[in-house]
């Protein structure tokens, strides 16, 4: 059609079917209520509009199914109701200028695998239990809810963790110069990855996360060092617990500081690890820290090197 399908206030018990409908001017179909009992309210494969509401009160018993259509302007869903027992919103596939995607509810599936998107305008807590969105691209999203209801969002894939939409997330916020929201989200990425791996890679992803945050927080390495430090100065410093010098021969001045900070170091720098040794319970708390020094030094090289080889595929 050369111009365009106004169809506002339809009511129809069948569904349309417009697999490979081209519409000029638009298809329009605000306050429609389609009933089809469970199958196919609407069936719009492959559609071609210059628009496309089903906005405004619209009204579906059954999927809304638009895979693989081409919409060069607006496809809305504002204020759209869409029951299905199954999928209720089958956007898959799309390529669309700005998708609307604020529905007054939806019961049932929404799959927006591998569409292209100019801007997606939506609120996360509006999307049902189940949402696909594997593949998705959009090069802008207009913003109503947290970052924190965002990522919830991403765990609601029923077919488990995938990389991808935390990825394009991630590009997304660093893109507009948001990155400290991008290191949060691609350390949400790591930590739904690791509840994919066996024991080993859990418990090793579990330390990096605790130790540096997968590299995306490496402060964590500081703040334990700290933390470390000033624990084992505090028991060193007590006068029942300073450890004996090893070379009676040679005059050596001891400092809980610096002693303790030099098991901490995986290298010894200050020399104090060869010329004192702790005495009594303090034996396994000088070897816990110089444990915990290379602990938190592999931690913060493999988490960085994580950061390093991310920033570079960007």
């Amino acid at each position: 059609m050369d111009g365009g399908a106004f169809l506002r206030r339809l009511h129809s018990t069948g569904g349309l079917r417009l697999i490979g409908a081209r519409f000029n001017s638009g298809l329009y179909l605000q306050g429609a209520a389609i009933n089809t009992g469970g199958a196919h309210a609407v069936y719009a494969d492959h559609l071609e509009a210059s628009a496309a509401e089903f906005s405004k009160g619209f009204t579906a018993v059954g999927t809304v199914r638009l895979r693989g259509a081409r919409i060069g302007g607006v496809l809305s869903f504002h204020d759209a109701t869409v029951k299905a027992r199954d999928r209720a919103l089958h956007l898959s596939h799309m390529q669309v200028d700005e998708l609307i995607l604020l529905p007054e509810s939806v019961e049932g599936e929404v799959n927006l695998g591998y569409s292209r998107l100019g801007v997606l305008f939506d609120r996360p807590e509006r999307y049902p239990e189940h949402v696909q969105l594997n593949g998705l691209t959009f090069e802008t999203l207009r913003e109503h809810g947290s970052l924190a209801a965002r990522l919830a969002l991403l765990r609601r894939d029923p077919n488990g963790y995938r990389p991808q939409p935390y990825e394009q997330l991630a590009t997304y916020y660093r893109r507009i110069g948001h990155e400290p929201d991008a290191r949060r989200v691609l350390l949400a990425k790591q930590r739904a990855r690791r509840r994919t791996l066996r024991l080993p890679g859990r418990l090793w992803g579990r330390l990096l996360d605790v130790a540096v945050g997968y590299g995306y927080r490496p402060w964590l390495a500081g703040l334990w060092v700290t933390i470390l430090l000033a624990a084992g100065t505090e028991v060193f410093s007590q006068p029942q617990w300073r450890p004996r010098q090893i070379d009676l021969d040679e005059t050596r001045f001891f400092n809980a500081f610096t002693y303790t900070l030099d098991l901490l170091v995986p290298v010894s720098v200050f020399e104090q690890r060869g010329a004192w040794e702790p005495v009594g319970w303090t034996q396994w708390l000088a070897n816990g820290l110089i444990a915990a020094g290379w602990i938190l030094a592999t931690a913060l090289i493999a988490g960085g090197t994580r950061v390093l080889r991310a920033s570079n595929s960007g």
